[in-house]
């Protein structure tokens, strides 16, 4: 039964009414009654009393009386959505919360990746709904208390408002302010329509509870079953997901998303893959590993576009700008827009204003990881401990040189004396032939570092190759250790021949970085004589004077020199996956006209075949040639292996749930203190896919200081934002403390809010189910609003703007409704009785609701189609003929539950 002046007024019932038409009769006489009598007919609430005195009240007094508490509600509206902002940070803390799992590769082979611990289906159904519609859900069960366990309009009636508001207005609004010519389609849609079966179920159900299995009575299992629904839903919703219909069909694999982080997926096995290993390498063709190539591309345009723009910048810097832009543009939860939106509507700094530091603070954490890899990779020694090395691994020598003189170095403790054996060893140059082997020990004394091999080399006047042979270092003092180069190379090189030229390597990739690249040339099978290589570069797919520069001319080979070098110079693009080739050449070496062997050799040539001695023949066949195999060669410009490394790192950082959250209460004390304009969006996305714009005129040490709105928001709401700052900060013990101190807080605010929300009904003779669908459903889904407009303007997708609605509204049945209910048919079972609900306004605004939600679906579901593509934006006159078609929903649900409310016009 309705009570005409306000719920909190409403005797105990034990059964339900009998004549409700008569009672309806009576209700508009009764409130002129009161007014003309200056009657106020109120109760005191769970926590504030009434405005006394309640009687002889003038109408002027009842109408201020009824502003100050309107006001009141309005103030109390802010500090709930500034208390479920702390929630909702609590929430995405605990639910970004990953762990490290082992899986199988291709090879059989363990590796640990990071894993996701919420699903995301499963966190948007329980802590992100509870997030959003703590306030409803709670003022359902507080309401409860408020009354004794008997039944209220303001609970339920804020649930269903909220559901009309949430699924007519928060979809139209998020329609129009797409931009134009841009879509947004949701992701999910699976879910999205597991998710709206069950809230049309959930408030069929709600009719029928009431209604038709037990008229006005709420039994025990009716109050259980409706709460057991809500597991029930997160279940569905979850195997819809991960499609666990047919486990058979579908095996279970970790893949990366944009941001790095390894996410469950399901896969059909009639892909051919190994349903028992789950496989890291299979990823790359992945929809998750795509997005998250595209992200790494966008960053690489975004480095690109910001060297252009400020080439005075250090790299460092352009990386950190990058990232921070990066971490902008990276995909968000609800409950990051629900925070930060939060947090621009009072007038606080936005969460994005921490991006630039996090992105400073990753750039200066990959670095440093870097350097610590590097030095780990470095071969330390221990000072206590003796090491006994060749100063050099390969030496080259002339085979005129006569000795050769081989150093050995001995590091690390020096103070005892040290002995170390050493002897040769054939290659292709033998012994007694080639060279005198040698074979003895070297004695270090106290404080000698370095000690000498002389290996004598044999010269003759035949030629020969080059040849080389060994000298090994063995049985050290027990002290000491032989650590590398413990043995030498010594290339012998013959002098009777001007020498075979070709490149010192055939494989040559080649860091952007690097700026000048040296290519080594060198002569083979001898030294003899001045010799000229001409040189030159050529292009392949490497693009002169874009990443290299092309260079020709000589090089000039002294007697005796066996190598020289070929500059190019390499142009950094700071590319990701740059892989480009150019060509080097040699062309055909000769001896310098200067040289006195260019004559000799010019004379022996006039001479007969028969006329040439040995020595001749030798000199001719001893001029200088190009070697077949490696007279050219490629090389491949790559990117720097460190900064793909960095790049890696930063993207799979780039994450914005980093953001959210505060560690230390002198942080949030501060946030509480400050007022800041900055930290916003950017302006609409609607660049080209292709391409990454970044305005011209905005200069980067530039802030947006706060507007005059954000300084008025900002002292409205410093209240709150001092007294919530004393909440734990999200980041502490992974958010725990601060969800259940930031829902205790909610329940308390939403418990005055509610007593408010009453008196101001029955100060003004609104009754309560009409102040819940008008004024209470629309205060405590305003910053919801306010999030799903942000959300579709910069997601990529609808479902963090609409996709999540559905689900919201079968929550605050399941959880609202479930709770309160339960616990009220508990309490009167106890006492003996039963728990009375009165069909009256729920059951019709209820039903209204419900016709109305399937023209909703139908229009949601049309918007599908090839010829608009997604549910919120696309042709701008259907996204607004669509938009009023839901706004004249929501307005025609509004005014027919109130007519009816009042019984102005009939209802069931």
């Amino acid at each position: 039964m309705v009570n005409p002046i306000s719920s909190t007024t409403q005797p105990e019932a034990t059964v339900p009414p009998q004549n409700e038409s008569n009672e309806r009769n009576s209700i508009n006489p009764f409130f002129r009654s009161d007014f003309d009598e200056g009657i106020i007919r109120c109760k005191d609430g769970l926590i504030l009393k009434c405005w006394r005195p309640l009687e002889g009240v003038s109408k002027t007094e009842r109408i201020i009386r009824g502003i100050i508490y309107f006001l009141a509600m309005c103030y109390l509206f802010i500090g709930v959505a500034i208390v479920s902002d702390r929630f909702m940070e609590s929430i995405e803390v605990i639910t970004s919360s990953e762990k490290r799992v082992t899986v199988l590769n291709k090879n059989g082979q363990k590796e640990t990746i990071s894993v996701r611990v919420w699903s995301q289906t499963v966190a948007n159904l329980t802590l992100m709904a509870l997030g959003s519609s703590a306030p409803e859900i709670l003022l359902s069960i507080i309401e409860m208390f408020q009354k004794n366990f008997e039944a209220g309009d303001l609970g339920p009636g804020t649930i269903v408002g909220s559901a009309a508001y949430n699924l007519f207005i928060i979809i139209a609004i998020c329609m129009v302010v797409i931009p134009k010519g841009q879509v947004r389609k949701i992701r999910d849609f699976r879910v999205f329509v597991v998710t709206s079966v069950w809230s049309t179920f959930a408030y069929i159900w709600l009719c029928l509870i009431v209604k038709y299995i037990s008229p006005g009575v709420i039994d025990i299992w009716e109050g259980l079953l409706t709460f057991i629904f809500f597991p029930i839903l997160v279940y569905h919703a979850y195997i819809t997901e991960r499609r666990l219909f047919c486990p058979k069909c579908y095996k279970q694999s970790y893949e990366t998303n944009q941001r790095g982080i390894v996410v469950g997926k399901v896969e059909s096995a009639e892909q051919g893959m190994d349903p028992v290993r789950t496989s890291i390498k299979d990823l790359v063709e992945s929809p998750e590993m795509r997005e998250f190539e595209e992200t790494r591309r966008d960053y690489i345009i975004k480095l690109k576009e910001l060297r252009r723009r400020y080439p005075e910048y250090d790299l460092e810097i352009i990386q950190a700008m990058a990232q921070e832009q990066l971490i902008k543009d990276s995909r968000k939860s609800r409950a990051f827009y629900r925070v930060h939106t939060g947090r621009r509507l009072t007038g606080g700094p936005g969460v994005l204003n921490r991006a630039l530091y996090f992105a400073t603070m990753e750039i200066s954490e990959t670095k440093a990881e870097a350097r610590m890899q590097g030095e780990e990779d470095e071969e330390l020694y221990d000072d206590s401990e003796t090491c006994i090395y060749f100063e050099h691994g390969h030496y080259t020598v002339m085979e005129s040189v006569g000795d050769v003189e081989l150093h050995v170095i001995r590091g690390g403790n020096l103070k005892h004396l040290t002995k170390v054996e050493y002897y040769t060893e054939d290659g292709t140059a033998k012994a007694g032939t080639d060279y005198v082997a040698v074979r003895g020990v070297l004695e270090f004394a106290p404080g000698i570092e370095l000690q000498t091999i002389k290996i004598r080399i044999i010269d003759d006047d035949v030629f020969e190759e080059d040849e080389h042979f060994y000298v090994h270092l063995k049985n050290p003092s027990t002290e000491a250790v032989l650590v590398a180069p413990k043995v030498a190379t010594i290339m012998i090189l013959d002098d009777d021949h001007c020498g075979i030229f070709g490149f010192k390597e055939t494989q040559h990739q080649i860091p952007e970085t690097v700026k000048i690249y040296e290519i080594f040339v060198k002569r083979y099978s001898g030294a003899l004589g001045r010799v000229i290589v001409p040189y030159y570069t050529k292009e392949k797919t490497a693009i002169s004077g874009k990443e290299y520069v092309d260079v020709s001319g000589i090089l000039v080979f002294e007697h005796g020199v066996v190598e020289q070098i070929i500059e190019v110079q390499i142009i950094d693009e700071h590319s990701f996956e740059k892989d480009v080739v150019f060509e080097v050449y040699l062309d055909q070496p000769r001896i310098a006209e200067e040289d006195p062997l260019y004559s000799r050799v010019n004379e022996v040539k006039l001479k007969r075949e028969e006329e040439r001695t040995n020595r001749v023949r030798i000199l001719v066949s001893g001029q200088p040639k190009l070697s077949d195999d490696i007279k050219q060669i490629e090389c491949h410009i790559t990117a720097n292996e460190e900064f793909t490394q960095t790049v890696n790192k930063l993207v799979k950082t780039a994450n914005a749930s980093k953001l959210i959250g505060t560690t230390s209460w002198k942080e949030q004390f501060v946030d509480a203190l400050t007022v800041s304009g900055s930290g916003d969006f950017n302006s609409e996305e609607d660049n080209d896919e292709d391409e990454v714009e970044i305005d011209e005129d905005e200069d980067i040490e530039e802030k947006v200081g706060p507007s005059r709105g954000e300084y008025f928001m900002h002292f409205i709401s410093i209240f709150w934002k001092i007294c919530f700052a004393v909440i734990p900060p999200a980041k502490l013990h992974d958010g725990y403390p601060c969800f259940f101190v930031s829902i205790i807080l909610i329940a308390i605010c939403t418990a005055v809010l509610g007593d408010v929300s009453s008196h101001f009904g029955c100060t003004l003779g609104v009754l309560d189910s009409v102040t819940a669908i008008c004024f209470v459903a629309l205060g405590t889904s305003l910053p919801d609003t306010f999030a799903s407009k942000v959300a579709a303007v910069h997601d990529k997708t609808a479902d963090n703007a609409i996709g999540n609605v559905t689900g919201s509204n079968a929550v605050n049945v399941f959880l609202g409704i479930g709770i309160a209910w339960s616990m009220a048919a508990i309490y009167h079972a106890f006492h003996g009785n039963q728990f009375i609900v009165p069909i009256g306004s729920l059951l019709f605004s209820t039903t209204l609701f419900l016709i109305e939600t399937s023209v909703a679906f139908v229009v949601i579901i049309f918007r599908r189609e090839k010829s608009i593509g997604g549910e919120l934006g696309g042709p701008v006159n259907l996204k607004w003929f669509h938009c009023i078609i839901l706004v004249s929903l929501w307005i025609f649900y509004l005014t027919i539950s109130t007519l009816e409310a009042y019984h102005i016009i009939p209802g069931f």
